[in-house]
């Protein structure tokens, strides 16, 4: 029986960096993997999603040449070109982590992996063969997947998730978002600016990006009515009939108990991510989870002895570089380092609809209801010189800080770019930066970069160009 010092069960964006890390600090590690290395992340998700979002830009960029002087025949949208230039980019990325791989030396062992006594791994390939290896170490990085709910079963036809959404075979004339979360507004931004018709419902009251600062979500809400898509809030899905030819979905407002029917082609369904813990004997070693969830401690550590998780598997938010992050801090521990526990309150969060939307921190309303006296301060992109250049005038900076001691709590972005501007605040808050430090930092101009400076000085009562 092959042995290793660990073996990381799953090749996503936690699993891949954790296997390459650990074996930095010298232990051989292998990984197993069901399909292409890089997990759901670089496959399915993160990385070919902006791919899409990307040429939706575009797109739209050339429909609104004119406003930058510059004339254009009357562009279409490929749809199919568009979906292979994307999986195009996946196949690329995920080339990329094989390279790394055999740089690092970590061995690849292909097919479903299953935790057995005894710091064991059983690997079924797709043959059927099964092979055991044994580790010291083991971490569970097996992820997630989209969530199905009970009145809207995937068939992967006409009630699809996002896997589909980005393969389809032919561009839908009309389709339901349900759920407005980033993978919902993503969505729902690119098969609009291509041209289909687009109705997002929503269950909770706040509306699209319910998880944001409510100032985003009122904002993100206008610029979508003004695209033209449809925002059904405080709204459910209660039944979806996929008899006929295309679907029926019956909507009801939670306010009012009031049902509706939307016709469309498809119904992506958008509504979060399920853990893969099933069938990879947890309960056979006695791992202790919670809905599914496995529980582990600041270090990744489960109640059993050598066996460890990271990312979408454990408690907190299902974002590839939370996984990353705590894929890290997990084989350094094992090494015999002292890496400091992650701070899950300055986790970035970044949403790659048109504008883009980012953010740290409290909301203003948390940064209340955790007790806290605050100051906040707001910049308009309306105002900012380098957004006027751009024709990026949507949106805004919204910034939270402390009133007594001045502790950057908080940070909301949403516009043009601002995915690439919210590090900034990360690396502040970590250094315990202040806003008067903020202020009395030169940012350079003409950048989208200056409306953290004025929004930081708004609070303060010191803005300049407002």
């Amino acid at each position: 029986m092959d042995k290793f010092d660990l073996i990381v069960l799953g090749s996503g964006p936690g699993g891949y960096v954790a296997a390459i890390r650990a074996s930095q600090l010298g232990l051989k590690v292998a990984v197993v993997e069901r399909e292409s290395l890089g997990g759901i992340c670089l496959n399915w998700g993160c990385i070919p999603t902006k791919a899409l979002l990307k040429s939706a830009q575009v797109f739209e960029y050339i429909q609104h040449a004119k406003d930058y002087g510059i004339q254009v025949e009357k562009a279409a949208a490929d749809f199919p070109g568009m979906i292979s230039r994307s999986r195009g980019v996946a196949d690329g990325m995920s080339k990329g982590i094989q390279f790394l791989f055999r740089k690092n030396k970590i061995t690849v062992l292909n097919g479903n992996g299953k935790l057995l006594a005894g710091k064991k791994v059983e690997i079924t390939a797709a043959d059927g063969k099964k092979t055991e290896y044994q580790a010291d170490h083991i971490i569970v990085a097996t992820g997630g997947r989209a969530k199905e709910l009970p009145n809207l079963p995937i068939d992967g036809k006409k009630i699809i998730e996002y896997r589909k959404a980005m393969s389809m075979e032919s561009q839908p004339k009309k389709m339901v978002v349900v759920g407005a979360g980033a993978i919902g507004v993503e969505f729902a931004y690119f098969y609009h600016s291509i041209g289909t018709e687009v109705t997002v419902v929503e269950f909770l009251e706040q509306g699209l990006v319910p998880r944001e600062d409510v100032d985003i979500s009122k904002e993100l809400a206008k610029i979508y009515k003004k695209k033209g898509i449809e925002v059904l809030a405080n709204t459910s899905v209660e039944t979806v009939d996929t008899k006929g030819k295309g679907c029926k979905v019956t909507v009801k407002d939670r306010k009012t108990g009031k049902t509706s029917e939307i016709t469309c082609d498809v119904v992506l369904s958008a509504a979060g991510v399920s853990p893969n813990t099933e069938n990879i004997g947890l309960e056979t070693l006695g791992v202790k989870t919670d809905r599914g969830l496995i529980l582990v401690d600041e270090y990744y550590r489960t109640n059993v002895p050598g066996i460890y998780a990271i990312g979408d598997v454990v408690p907190g938010p299902a974002l590839a570089h939370v996984a990353s992050a705590e894929g890290i801090i997990c084989v350094e521990k094992i090494a015999g380092h002292h890496p400091q526990p992650m701070d899950y309150n300055n986790i970035p969060s970044c949403t790659y609809c048109s504008p883009e939307i980012a953010s740290v921190g409290y909301t203003e309303q948390g940064a209340k209801d955790a007790g806290y006296e605050i100051k906040v301060g707001k910049f308009p992109f309306t105002a900012s010189g380098k957004a006027s250049a751009a024709g990026a005038k949507e949106g805004f900076v919204k910034v939270i800080f402390d009133a007594k001691y001045g502790e950057f709590l908080g940070a909301h972005m949403i516009g043009y770019n601002v995915t690439e501007m919210i590090a900034e605040v990360v690396a502040a808050r970590k250094l315990e930066t202040t806003g008067h430090e903020i202020i009395k930092s030169v940012h350079p101009h003409p950048t989208m970069s200056e409306a953290v400076m004025e929004a930081a000085a708004a609070a303060y009562d010191e803005v300049i160009h407002l």
